[in-house]
């Protein structure tokens, strides 16, 4: 990174000013390998005493791309030798008490610069216009993260009421790099949860995002949810925290719902699903003689995930897609009594595109210490899949559809556009469901057998059998 950032730290230096790369690169370089997991860095953050202006004027003739969006925040964006930068003025940004957008005032010391960042851990900057990289770390980032400590580089109440979103940050900090918070840090936390309130639902669902798909996110969603941080914008999670009952007993659902999102690959759309997938339980929690029953919690849960991430402001894709997981989730269990193969079929049709994702969360919501349980729904799993993968060489099944199309339907039938065509290709698709693929005739056959069992044996005026 340092090479990269030569010829820039040349030509700051050349015009009489200091560059430090800054942010998580410089992090990074002490982070131990196993945290750095899913580790990207597209873009080098850099920060200079340089003003804006002045910041263009050095890079205008060096850079390949430049841009200037960022430049009433002190940041401008360039391209040198193909590497993406940001050079951004040392500043000391913050949040207005009732506002969205921070304030930004300019510095022209490092340490000011520093000590606006969120921890300690990223409040360190290595200055590359010296002859040799010099580390500048006055709030202690180094010796944190030997000690596996999260600390504010300030008083924690000053960092969180600058930028509330950084309470919810340091969720994603203490699972990527298993730290331990500062009891200052979690103490304001619990006061000042509410702050949330002020920062926009956009960075909020992006934050969230990221915690979801670090390696081991349940440390982070235990503090979200112990200080009471996710009460602001995912009150569902309190919720899950189900009493248990000492007759019929149970787990508790947030328990289990943070296990399963720890068990589940980290792709983003598979973790949300584990993690709103027994949502609906609180809803629909009933105790009977046989013990305690959640009878349809997976359409219950559906809305209220449809609704949640909604209100983050997913993309109605990303919406639909988790939504549909969380209905289906039980799907599996619906047929785990015998996989013919009209049940594989209706399998695969109802998951569509989402299918190894919904195998994915399936395997993944089996947290029981049963160890018998545990090996006999892997079994299934494993005789399901086999299943899916046998039948899709034959028939395949990413593509079911039925054996006549709409045209053929009504040139058969002689019946013109309208829903009656659609009723005869539902029909049609269950037979290819039940029956697998029908030759063309048998499906001709089945057509005018159910066209007669309609119409009780008579074909409307105009209209008749095409045969």
């Amino acid at each position: 990174m340092i090479d990269q950032t030569r010829p820039l730290a040349d030509a700051f230096s050349a015009a009489g000013f200091r560059l430090y790369l800054v942010g998580g690169v410089v992090r990074d370089m002490f982070v131990p390998v196993e945290h750095l997991t899913g580790s990207t860095h597209d873009d080098i953050d850099l920060t200079t005493d340089a003003t804006p202006e002045q910041i263009l004027s050095i890079v205008r003739p060096m850079a390949q791309e430049l841009w200037e969006q960022g430049k009433r925040f002190g940041t401008i964006g360039c391209t040198v030798d193909g590497n993406r930068c940001e050079i951004t003025t040392h500043r000391a940004e913050a949040y207005a008490p009732d506002s969205r957008k921070p304030e930004v005032e300019f510095s022209d010391r490092i340490e000011d610069d520093l000590s606006r960042r969120d921890f300690t851990v990223n409040a360190m900057a290595l200055e590359i216009t010296t002859a040799e990289p010099q580390l500048i770390d006055p709030f202690g980032g180094l010796d944190d993260l030997a000690e596996r400590r999260l600390r504010t580089p300030v008083e924690p109440e000053r960092s969180f009421s600058d930028d509330p979103l950084r309470m919810m940050r340091a969720a994603r900090f203490i699972s990527r790099f298993d730290l331990e918070p500062d009891p200052a840090l979690v103490t304001a936390v619990n006061e000042m949860a509410t702050r949330m309130e002020i920062v926009s639902a956009e960075r909020v669902r992006d934050e969230l995002c990221k915690l979801m798909v670090v390696p081991d996110p349940s440390k982070g969603l235990w503090f979200l949810h112990d200080t009471g941080l996710s009460d602001t914008f995912l009150p569902e999670l309190a919720g899950l925290r189900l009493e248990q009952d000492p007759i019929h007993r149970h787990k508790d659902v947030l328990t289990h719902s943070i296990a399963v999102v720890a068990k589940a690959p980290a792709r983003e759309r598979v973790r949300l699903a584990a993690l709103f997938h027994d949502v609906g339980k609180p809803r629909t929690r009933a105790i009977g003689d046989n013990g305690v029953s959640f009878h349809h919690h997976e359409v219950v849960g559906a809305r209220m995930t449809r609704d949640r991430m909604r209100a983050l402001k997913f993309s109605n894709d990303m919406t639909a897609e988790v939504t549909e997981l969380v209905y289906l989730h039980l799907r599996f269990h619906t047929f785990e009594m015998g996989w013919t193969d009209a049940a594989v079929r209706r399998f695969v049709r109802d998951a569509g595109p989402l299918l190894d994702d919904l195998m994915d969360l399936t395997r993944s919501d089996c947290t029981t210490r049963n160890k018998k349980k545990a090996e006999r729904l892997e079994r299934n799993l494993d005789v399901l899949a086999g299943r899916i993968a046998e039948l899709q060489e034959k028939e395949e099944l990413a593509a079911i559809r039925p054996d006549l199309d709409g045209a053929a339907v009504m040139a058969h039938l002689g019946i013109p556009p309208g829903p009656v065509v659609g009723e005869a290709l539902a029909h049609l698709l269950e037979l290819r469901l039940d029956q697998g693929p029908l030759e063309h005739d048998v499906a001709l056959a089945e057509l005018d057998s159910w066209w007669a069992a309609r119409e009780g044996g008579t074909i409307g005026s105009g209209q008749s059998t095409g045969n």
